[in-house]
């Protein structure tokens, strides 16, 4: 699970570097998509479909596939729940969870990057109304630097309630209660609203969740 923020980093460089050789979402590559219609097939890295599609980017956190087979994209869009593009760049599909869950999937739109283990899974998204444009993407501020930290957030994926809860400073205070002793150094920092302390306990959630034998597992949620 440490090795998360690692992984959230490289999909960031990957993406942005494949982003970057498109103009206004045009088709930014080719590579093979392997998708997938349940969870367990998720867990098992199972795809039951495979192809090469044209993928676009409107922004690094959001993907579209797109093939020259109208049965095809109906599929993509509709009847897949998950992808992954390369060796492991996972992908949730937006439509799926607007159906399934509650809350703030709608904030969502196209493939997301999924971050998951056997307990804990959430989706890391930036749309281009969250505070960043696609010119401030492809070719940086008046600096020429991009800067996400005003338009990344985190999606936590409840299983349970079925929800998609946006990580804020009262979702992540309500995830904490599980762990008080978090929650307690969590409430009483400094700050606590702004966003570097909000990724950093949400992370020192998705750690101890992980390590949680007490917690549920997805698969046991979803069956």
């Amino acid at each position: 699970m440490k090795n998360w923020l690692y992984s959230f980093m490289l999909i960031v460089v990957a993406s942005t570097t494949f982003s970057a050789a498109a103009d206004d979402s045009e088709i930014v590559l080719q590579d093979t998509v392997y998708f997938y219609e349940t969870w367990e097939q998720v867990f098992t890295d199972s795809p039951v479909f495979a192809i090469t599609p044209f993928i676009y980017s409107e922004t690094p956190y959001e993907l579209y596939f797109e093939t020259n087979n109208v049965r095809f994209n109906v599929m993509i869009d509709e009847r897949y729940i998950a992808a992954t593009l390369g060796d492991s760049t996972w992908l949730v599909n937006s439509n799926y969870l607007r159906k399934n869950f509650k809350g703030d999937a709608k904030k969502l739109n196209g493939y997301v990057p999924l971050f998951f283990d056997d307990r804990v899974a959430f989706a890391v998204y930036a749309g281009l109304n969250d505070n960043v444009t696609l010119k401030n993407i492809l070719f940086g501020d008046v600096d020429g630097e991009v800067d996400y930290s005003d338009a990344v957030r985190y999606y936590y994926l409840d299983f349970l309630n079925h929800k998609v809860l946006k990580v804020d400073s009262p979702v992540l205070t309500d995830l904490l209660e599980d762990y008080h002793d978090l929650q307690m150094r969590y409430e009483g920092m400094k700050n606590n609203n702004k966003r570097p302390i909000i990724e950093d306990f949400f992370f020192k959630f998705v750690d101890r969740a992980s390590q949680d034998i007490m917690r549920p597992r997805i698969l046991d949620l979803v069956q």
